[in-house]
């Protein structure tokens, strides 16, 4: 057992003139041992030892044990930490409110999703439509599926009747889904229970069957063995899934990692999309109600993303960025609609474009800096107007069929809970549909942009968000949060979480680092392969911006990511580990040589590359990579690593394997654990009881390690008094 003693940190408080010290209790961490079974790589003639290989078998008895002992080690910690459950109770009372889900219609019935307060999950609602939504009755309570809130639903999918359902379970937060069939009059399920199926939407053809996808079942371990074969299958109502017909994949020429099928509205064609990794994919076209037609191609190569966004006829809309990295939208006949034949319906912009389709109309939805301005066009490309939103946020759900009349959108930003906007689609008129009740005052809170030059010079934009009046003195407890990859874009949206920590007196910073999807693909390419230590030193540039500007200090600065972001954390802590008091990578990529071994993960190629492309890829992996990065003798910052063991995203390994280095090399006071949910995944319906859980052990762990005995919130109480 490895023995650390925590040193007693000072919060030195002042009143008026003078100081009055605190010292917080000492904590004693004994580290559970973890056995180094040396197991070698050899990468381009350079053999690299990996003591901790052992840690990736999900199925081990010593891996289950191991899992324990860290679990009784953190947890022990956590329960020392003399506010952490006054947090919970906080997040937990401020998470009890009815939070509701926009509107939609399928059949005769309006259907939303609600949520009570502390619901593990939500809950689907319908009411017949025309009647007062005040008769609206539970349709479907994912909440029965299982008492502790583990089996969550995955996705759901209505018939073009809407008289049958089909919809997808998760299981202990596996990406893994099963697949039930009702019948939405009686709700009884129907038929037998769809298996093995993961990343797949369910897409109806008329009433009579949808298209879905999945892998062939895993050798060895399913929540970690590799998946890289994906397809796309039909299944007709009323017939057993052994007898599914398979549409697309399956042969040597037909290999891709991602594919997915989907269904036009009007039942004419379904469209092929299959990719070999998250960025860039193929196109198919297939005409229905031509038996035994063939696939058209529309792309044969993976250099775009690509879709068919809608049709009239035979004319299609597609939105791409082919040759234009901010998207624009193009048509096309699908008699032949390789790309020599697009014409542009809505051009390029200097703002990044995500459409959708409602009423009849086109909605462009353009990211501005990281904040949406909507424009509607019609059939003919013409502008009708600009949709004027509630204020300076994130503005979501412009979507309806093309015979509704109104749709529903949702607004939000850091400091405004999402409320649900009802928009009349001929007239472009907003009122208010929906407005969360919440013991939370967006007046008492603001909200900023700014922009600071990374290290090279590149002008990055961030969001910093805290209680109004608040001082500038550097001693400001902060969470950084950044993901910067996969051409994802971190918008402005309201937390229940952060809203806590600002309550505290805490401020909340999200950069848009390069990587990400907020500047077009040009922004996300600058942060891929050989280029993904951009990321990262936009990420350091924001942490010191923050300092340099009397936000905070290195003292107490925390910096908080998750997935991509987890990877973010851990390059970045690993490279700076004297600029952050705090550091919080979630469920992480870390072990950057590896991770295209696991699951899906050979699909992440386009924004890391791999170990095994080139010498020079492999230098580069390994000069970042998280788990070969920590050294000796080097002080880390006080490190709460967090995972799930049915996260089959990012296997829990790289977390095990690099909580394990830091435990073996860490100098210095700073604890170093790993907390690991059970029966919970990679984020993606994890039951709000172990969310809130999560949240009061992550904000205690964070702000006891910055030196507050008490929450900063008593602190400023007693500096009044």
């Amino acid at each position: 057992m490895k023995n650390l003693l925590l040193v007693a940190l000072v919060l030195s408080i002042f009143v008026s003139c003078k100081n009055e010290a605190e010292t917080l209790k000492t904590i004693t961490v004994d580290y559970p041992e973890t056995n180094k079974v040396i197991v070698t790589d050899t990468f381009f003639g350079e053999t690299l030892d990996d003591p901790y290989r052992w840690l990736e078998d999900d199925r081990s008895k010593e891996t289950e044990a191991w899992v324990k002992a860290q679990n009784e080690v953190t947890f022990g910690y956590l329960e020392n930490i003399p506010y952490r459950e006054e947090l919970k109770e906080r997040l937990t009372k401020l998470w009890n409110y009815e939070k509701i889900g926009s509107p939609f219609k399928e059949g005769d019935y309006t259907y939303f999703y609600k949520n009570d307060g502390l619901q593990n999950q939500y809950v689907i609602y319908r009411y017949k439509t025309g009647d007062d939504p005040s008769t609206a009755e539970v349709f479907l309570d994912p909440n029965t599926f299982r008492e502790d809130g583990t089996i969550s639903l995955g996705g759901t999918s209505f018939s073009k009747d809407g008289k049958t359902l089909a919809y997808a379970i998760s299981e202990g937060g596996s990406d893994w889904r099963k697949i039930l069939i009702m019948n939405t009059e009686t709700k009884e399920i129907v038929e037998d229970t769809l298996v093995d199926i993961k990343f797949s939407g369910m897409s109806w053809y008329k009433n009579e069957g949808f298209y879905y996808s999945s892998y062939d079942k895993p050798k060895g371990s399913e929540l970690s063995a590799k998946t890289d074969q994906h397809k796309v299958y039909y299944h007709k109502l009323g017939t057993k899934q052994s007898d599914d017909q398979l549409i697309f994949g399956g042969t040597p020429e037909e290999k891709h990692r991602y594919v997915g099928g989907r269904v036009s509205e009007d039942d004419k064609y379904l469209m092929i999309s299959a990719g070999v990794s998250t960025s860039g994919n193929k196109l198919f076209i297939k005409d229905l109600t031509k038996p035994n037609s063939k696939f058209t191609t529309i792309l044969n190569h993976t250099d775009s993303d690509t879709g068919v966004l809608e049709n009239l006829g035979t004319k299609l809309f597609l939105v791409t960025n082919l040759n234009a990295p901010n998207q624009k939208i193009v048509t096309v006949d699908a008699s032949n609609p390789s790309p020599e034949n697009w014409v542009d319906f809505i051009p390029e912009t200097e703002n990044v474009l995500s459409p959708s389709t409602g009423g009849g109309y086109f909605f462009a939805n353009y990211m501005v800096d990281a904040v949406s301005k909507i424009l509607q066009y019609d059939y003919d490309g013409k502008l009708v107007r600009e949709v004027e939103l509630p204020g300076v946020g994130s503005a979501g759900g412009f979507g309806a069929k093309k015979e509704e009349k109104e749709l529903y959108y949702s607004f939000t930003n850091y400091v405004t809970p999402g409320s649900i906007y009802k928009y009349d689609i001929d007239k472009g008129t907003s009122e208010l549909y929906r407005k969360p009740s919440i013991d939370f005052n967006p007046e008492d809170y603001e909200s900023k942009q700014v922009f600071y030059n990374s290290k090279d010079g590149t002008k990055v934009p961030m969001i910093i968000t805290h209680k109004k009046g608040l001082k500038l003195n550097g001693q400001n407890p902060t969470i950084l949060y950044g993901y910067g990859g996969f051409n994802v874009s971190l918008t402005p949206s309201f937390s229940i979480a952060n809203a806590v920590w600002m309550e505290q007196g805490g401020i909340y910073a999200v950069p848009n680092l390069r990587g990400g999807g907020e500047y077009g693909k040009a922004w996300h390419n600058a942060g891929t392969k050989l280029q993904k230590q951009n990321v990262f030193d936009d990420f350091i540039a924001a942490a010191e911006y923050l300092i340099s500007e009397k936000y905070t200090s290195s003292d107490y600065l925390a910096i908080r990511g998750g997935s991509n972001g987890g990877l973010l954390v851990g390059a970045t802590m690993t490279q700076r580990p004297e600029l952050m008091k705090v550091a919080l990578p979630a469920v992480g990529v870390l072990d950057m040589l590896r991770y295209h071994t696991f699951t899906a993960g050979a699909g992440w190629a386009y924004d890391y590359g791999t170990a095994e492309d080139s010498e020079e890829m492999f230098n580069y992996l390994k000069g970042y990579s998280p788990v070969h990065n920590v050294k000796e003798g080097v002080a880390y910052p006080a490190t709460m690593v967090t995972t799930g063991d049915h996260d089959d995203r990012v296997v829990p390994a790289h977390s095990f394997k690099f909580a394990a280095e830091l435990q073996s090399k860490q100098t210095g006071n700073n604890p170093t654990l790993i907390r690991i949910e059970t029966d919970a995944g990679h984020g993606a319906g994890t039951p709000v009881s172990k969310t809130i859980e999560q949240y009061a052990d992550i904000f205690g762990f964070t702000l006891y390690n910055m030196g507050f005995e008490v929450l900063p919130t008593k602190t400023e109480e007693k500096l009044k008094g």
